[in-house]
């Protein structure tokens, strides 16, 4: 009984140590097969400082601070006349990158190789050769360079879409100069929108990447690449748990231009535009916080030529949903210049569509022209507890609007709408109906009916900015 006993119990504790052993991912198959293909790209930049010299970095090269100061730190003139102030120097940064041709062509991060007099690629056999950058495009962060070689290895493309969080992903690169170093982790989310980045929705990891890595590929457990590592959320400058990763759809979108033109074209509608909160939901009359709300729209541009106004909701652009704010730049800009396409927008309780011309993103954007604020004429507060006052002609054709209503003082609760004084009212929205404000006469009719519980939503302007301010309940009175 004894021997059956242990018999039985060795079976068990065999059949835990195989599935356990069976579900924890061995990555060795998927380095030896693809790691090849990875490279390390190496740059130079010569500084010249005149006769006054530059200041290098004061970092080294393997100190985890550098690449933060060599990607967001300008290079400060020497001082003149400093005794031993070089005229000139050699600035080396490191990256990685991986093959995505068998004659040559390389994806890596457009920062890794920004302002660079020389890129050097050195591959797993120990060549190194000279690249040639063929484009980089900074909105994106993706760079395509070329070397001269054939019959070279080269990664096998996934799909992000079917990525899951809590998969399993793998990066290989050159943290620090450490060639081919291999770290893993899982998807931590997708999607992901940063401050700064309106056309690369991020895959978010827990790989450890660090100054070195970026511009290397993110593998998934088939040995497919799936992203391009470009940037670390970092206190220190080394790595603390989450990393971000371009989309390889993305990437390869943007390198198709680079190679055919060597730059990126861009669509754009020329509007701006805001978050659906749960509150403006309400305002608007819709059922969900979806969408995009636009509170500005370039005069002359392609939206204003499509009849889009300031208080819509784009539902969907050329037939694809727009669920966040932020998925809408990535639709656009993804769109050809010249297309003609549909649009759906929420206006005023109802559904509707419109056809837009996409145009195309400038290279350089324009300065706004600043403005001033008006002067205070009227000094009753209404039934919000602000204080308003209307432009006069002058300051109309100034700030290029029809109408508008100044803020000149705040009273009671209403500053718990982040409201300022300053701000320009442009319109109201309520009940799901948007209405241009023209004077403080009509402001005041439209609130006056409003129920106490209401919401109600403002369309202020501040400076050269316009955003939606949501006001939850109004006080039962009109006036004070």
């Amino acid at each position: 009984m004894r021997q059956l006993f242990a018999a039985f119990f060795l079976t068990v504790f065999s059949l835990l140590a195989h599935a356990q052993n069976r579900g924890l991912p061995d990555f060795t198959e998927l380095v030896e097969k693809h790691g090849a293909a990875v490279v390390n790209v190496s740059t130079m930049q010569t500084a010249r400082g005149g006769g006054r010299g530059a200041q290098p970095f004061p970092f080294d090269e393997n100190d985890p601070m550098y690449e933060f100061f060599r990607r967001f730190m300008p290079r400060q003139p020497g001082v003149p006349g400093l005794p031993g102030a070089p005229r000139e120097f050699e600035n080396r940064s490191l990256g990685s990158g991986f093959i995505v041709s068998s004659d040559g062509y390389i994806l890596t991060n457009a920062h890794v190789v920004d302002s660079a007099d020389e890129v050097v690629v050195r591959l797993t056999d120990k060549r190194e050769l000279k690249a040639r950058v063929i484009g980089a495009d900074k909105r994106t962060d993706v760079a395509l360079i070329k070397i001269e070689a054939t019959g070279l290895p080269t990664v096998r493309l996934g799909d992000p879409s079917v990525l899951k969080v809590g998969e399993w992903v793998v990066a290989i690169g050159s943290p620090f100069g450490f060639d081919n170093s291999v770290t893993a982790g899982i998807v931590s989310a997708k999607g992901r929108s940063l401050p700064q980045e309106s056309y690369v929705p991020f895959i978010q990891t827990d790989v450890a990447v660090n100054p070195g890595n970026s511009g290397g590929p993110l593998f998934n457990l088939r040995g497919e690449v799936v992203g391009i590592n470009s940037q670390i959320y970092s206190r220190s400058g080394g790595f603390m748990g989450i990393s971000f990763a371009i989309p390889i759809d993305v990437a390869m979108e943007v390198q198709a231009q680079l190679r055919a033109t060597g730059k990126v074209s861009r669509g754009r509608i020329g509007v701006v535009i805001q978050e659906v909160t749960k509150d403006l939901a309400e305002s608007f009359g819709l059922n969900q916080a979806t969408g995009a709300a636009v509170n500005a729209v370039e005069k002359g541009g392609p939206a204003e030529k499509a009849g889009i106004e300031p208080g819509d909701v784009i539902l969907k652009f050329d037939g694809k949903t727009v669920t966040n704010s932020s998925d809408l730049p990535r639709i656009v800009g993804a769109t050809r210049p010249g297309s003609k396409v549909t649009m759906q927008l929420w206006r005023k309780g109802h559904s509707r569509e419109v056809t837009v011309v996409v145009g195309e993103i400038p290279d350089e954007k324009l300065a706004a022209r600043g403005t001033r604020n008006a002067k205070p004429v009227e000094r009753a507060a209404n039934r919000l507890g602000l204080v308003v006052s209307e432009l006069t002609a002058d300051q109309r054709r100034e700030l290029n609007v029809s109408g508008g209503l100044v803020i000149d003082d705040i009273r009671n609760n209403a500053a718990r709408a982040d409201l300022r004084p300053g701000d320009l009212i442009l319109a109201i929205i309520a009940r799901g109906e948007s209405t241009e404000i023209k004077s403080v006469e009509q402001f005041n009719k439209l609130l006056a009916p409003l129920d106490k519980s209401a919401s109600v939503t403002l369309l202020v302007r501040r400076g050269d900015q316009q955003t939606f301010v949501t006001i939850k309940g109004l006080p039962d009175r009109r006036a004070e």
